[in-house]
């Protein structure tokens, strides 16, 4: 039981709770949506199916970059969580593109909701599934640093926002009898979906980019630079991201009176210090002797 409860607070224990978690919420609503003719429902369906696909991928992910480095992969498979995350933002972006469709396609035929008591209590649920695990998991995606999950965590908190419209579009036909609310709803959580395609998609792809680290992540390895007594200067700091790993290769400049030994031990000092300020790196640093115009960079 406690081995259970230990495998649900790790990374891959979350996303195997959202799978299955979507799972069901994506036949509650498909349910739901079929015995009402809800298309906000069956808009909330979709994007649950999706969210379902997207967990295992992320998942897939996740394990594929929890290998160690190989010989066919010297600096391990961090980027398959970035992939993962590509992928879940195009499943996504297809998703809104769905729903917008059937939801001006409905608002011109036209269509009738019955059962509308049913579809808002079945919502109700959802909507509190949805926030719980997002939320768990965003939690959890920012104390791992995992794309992946952060993905799936925030695909599931669009769906909780795409439940909540619906909830609110079934209101609104309950009190006034007309569907087109259901129609107009449906057709914005489209675009709160495609809004999370968006960002999704643009965190991911800055990672197969090897994009640099943060502005403020990169002002931390200066600030370790800048303070240690023994480090003459620096330059040419490159940095970037693989999944969950930071990488940063610099050239340090020490005086050219010290020994390998002592060059040795300020890099090690050095690589210390960052790892413990930015934890999973991986720092490179390549020694230059002093020349007398170099300052610290």
């Amino acid at each position: 039981m406690k081995a259970g409860l230990r495998f649900f607070k790790t990374k891959e224990g979350v996303g195997v709770l959202a799978i299955i978690v979507t799972g069901l919420l994506a036949i509650m609503k498909l349910v739901a949506s079929f015995i009402t003719g809800s298309l906000g429902l069956r808009a909330d369906a979709v994007h649950s199916v999706v969210d379902m696909s997207g967990a295992v991928i992320g998942l897939v992910g996740m394990k594929i970059a929890a290998r160690p480095p190989d010989k066919g992969h010297a600096f391990g498979h961090g980027k398959a969580e970035n992939l993962a995350g590509t992928v879940i933002g195009l499943l996504i972006f297809g998703a809104a593109v769905f729903i917008a469709y059937e939801a001006i396609e409905r608002m011109v035929s036209g269509a009738v909701i019955e059962m509308v008591a049913t579809g808002i209590y079945i919502t109700i649920v959802a909507i509190v599934l949805n926030l719980s695990i997002a939320w768990y998991g965003l939690r959890m995606a920012k104390a791992n640093e995992s794309v992946a999950l952060e993905a799936t965590s925030r695909d599931l908190m669009a769906d909780s926002m795409s439940s909540i419209a619906v909830l609110l579009g079934l209101i609104l036909v309950a009190i006034t009898g007309n569907s087109i609310f259901d129609s107009l709803i449906a057709l914005l959580v489209s675009v709160v979906i495609l809004r999370t395609a968006i960002i999704t998609l643009a965190k991911s792809g800055g990672g197969l980019m090897d994009r640099r680290l943060p502005a403020e992540e990169e002002e931390i390895i200066r600030s370790i630079l800048n303070n240690h007594s023994g480090v003459t200067s620096f330059h040419r700091l490159r940095t970037r991201k693989s999944g969950s790993e930071r990488y940063i290769d610099l050239n340090l400049v020490l005086p050219k009176s010290y020994t390998v030994e002592k060059a040795h031990a300020i890099c090690d000092q050095i690589e210390a210090e960052i790892k413990s300020r930015l934890p999973r790196s991986r720092v490179i640093i390549h020694i230059e002797p002093h020349k007398a115009k170099q300052k610290k960079g």
